[in-house]
């Protein structure tokens, strides 16, 4: 790829497009009057059929580049959505960038692509989608700045899309097969929401370790991520006695099925281990401390925004290799599973 990006169109691009000054490009953008409709109508579809923005591209031309990254981030107060975007923010102004965020509200489909509009307007040169749920349709986006999705986003199409995403597939492996390791025959599954791709992908670990090591598939639960719905969740499998072992999607949820296990007088560890995800601040000092699986939210950003600063500044190919995102921490929740007698 050529290190020479194509500068935003200006509107000396849309007065030529549309055989008017300037003045009356800058008339039509400011909303002024004195322009006749059929002027004003020609002006904003040579605008449209350019990509030009009203004072965003004229900034951009005068500038060279805005310095600035948005980010697009699901408005969520969950450990994981929260940690990262807080990442994010340190990183991009500890690299030397402005720092821009519009949250979405989880189930407005048409969120996203009005959020990069936002910023395009705004002024940036490079836009993070920090967006984790599957939003039901198509994200075709051209803004004609690069684009770092900070998760699969399968339906994402588009120029200068890059994709880093950490690998919840290897973390939902890696609990299960510690689970195995230990010696239990099985390991129970409480998930997160389906839409979530995160979610989605700790199931394909989970699955793909009970294969690989030829265990039996128990029926799996799903929760909303909250302690709430790990509660629920638990209780119905300390009521099933082939229980012992639980791969929780995350650590709040973990906290819900440790409660509903205590109930029942189900011990953890002595007849159910727990493992959960996130390393949440509380997982060390639970009854007992939780081992779970953490997520350096620092390492993954760093690996992204190197990708797309890259690409910004024209010089792909620099970054350092990718370093691993998540890591086992064994506590005190797990151990080898109690000898039938």
């Amino acid at each position: 790829m050529s290190g020479t990006r194509r500068r935003p169109p200006g509107s000396t691009d849309v007065a030529r497009l549309a055989g008017v000054s300037q003045k009356t490009v800058s008339r039509v953008m400011n909303a002024e009057p004195y322009v006749s409709d059929e002027i004003r109508e020609r002006v904003l579809a040579a605008a449209r059929e350019l990509g030009y923005r009203r004072n965003t591209a004229a900034r951009a031309l005068n500038l060279g580049r805005f310095h600035r990254i948005g980010v697009v981030s699901l408005g969520s107060a969950l450990y994981g959505p929260a940690s990262q975007l807080i990442e994010l923010e340190r990183r991009t102004r500890a690299i030397g960038y402005a720092f821009s965020v519009v949250n979405t509200l989880e189930g407005d489909d048409g969120g996203v692509v009005r959020a990069v509009e936002s910023l395009l307007e705004q002024g940036v040169d490079g836009i993070v989608l920090s967006e984790p749920i599957d939003v039901g349709q198509e994200l075709r986006i051209e803004p004609g700045v690069p684009v770092l999705s900070l998760g699969p986003l399968p339906g994402l199409a588009g120029p200068d899309v890059i994709i880093n995403s950490p690998s919840n597939v290897d973390a939902g492996r890696e609990a299960t097969l510690h689970l195995l390791g230990l010696g239990h025959a099985t390991v129970w599954h409480v998930a997160g929401p389906g839409r979530w791709w995160a979610s989605r992908d700790r199931v394909r670990g989970w699955r793909a370790a009970l294969a690989a090591a030829g265990a039996p598939e128990p029926p799996m639960l799903e929760g909303d991520w909250t302690p709430a719905s790990g509660y629920a969740a638990g209780r119905v499998l300390a009521a099933d006695p082939e229980v012992t072992a639980v791969f929780v999607a995350n650590d709040d949820m973990a906290i819900g099925v440790l409660r509903a296990l205590a109930e029942a007088g189900r011990a953890v560890p002595g007849q159910v281990s727990v493992i959960g995800m996130d390393d949440i601040p509380a997982a060390a000092y639970l009854s007992p401390p939780l081992t779970t699986i953490r997520q350096d939210f620092a390492a993954s950003v760093a690996q992204g925004l190197a990708l797309l600063v890259e690409r910004i500044e024209g010089r792909p190919g620099a970054s350092a290799p990718g370093l691993p995102t998540t890591h086992l921490v064994k506590r005190q929740s797990t151990r080898p599973p109690k000898e039938k007698t």
